[in-house]
């Protein structure tokens, strides 16, 4: 039995202490996780209550066939993918180059200036991308976590986050190398 489990029966039995000990553990992830998709602060702090009243109310459903970090995950994912559906305004601008790649899909992105540190162009850049392949950059690169763990927070095949990763990678060194700036994976 992990740390965890231990944690969660204690919690179904009714020990809501032993929840305080989880929400510590977890706390950074999720916040982490919610601010690298909704990238705003409060919005990410709100969201991550949510999850931890959400994870709540669910632990019985918990069946262990994950890791918890990984079913945590998948809820902060979902959460935070629905809050963007909802909220994310759509615009364009004269400034935007359209860079298209060869499995005909389009990757908008702004003009970014030559002189700009490698850094923020990298930051910008991932920002281009979309929202699930964004994530799964955050959670491979920043988060440590596996391809089959993404597989799991993500709900799709191994197999498919391979791709979805290996295109992802292509739009973002793609993006960056049009704007002057080196990239290797």
């Amino acid at each position: 039995m992990t740390d965890d489990s231990v944690y969660i029966q204690n919690v179904l039995k009714g020990d809501k202490a032993a929840y305080s000990y989880l929400v510590d553990k977890y706390a950074d992830m999720v916040y982490s996780l919610a601010f690298k998709l909704i990238r705003n602060e409060a919005d990410a702090e709100d969201l991550a209550q949510d999850v931890f009243i959400e994870v709540y109310k669910s632990l019985s459903k918990f069946r262990g066939k994950s890791k918890f970090s990984t079913w945590v995950y998948r809820i902060t994912y979902n959460r935070a993918i629905s809050f963007l559906r909802k909220n994310r305004p759509e615009f364009s601008s004269q400034d935007e180059v359209f860079l298209e790649n060869k499995g005909g899909s389009e990757v908008q992105f702004d003009l970014l200036n030559e002189t700009d540190d490698p850094e923020k162009v990298l930051q910008n850049a991932i920002k281009k991308l979309a929202d699930d392949e964004q994530m799964m950059l955050a959670l491979h690169y920043f988060e440590n976590q596996s391809i089959d763990e993404i597989s799991k927070i993500m709900g799709i095949s191994v197999s498919n986050v391979k791709i979805k990763m290996f295109r992802s990678r292509k739009k973002l060194k793609e993006i960056m190398q049009q704007a002057n700036v080196e990239i290797t994976f």
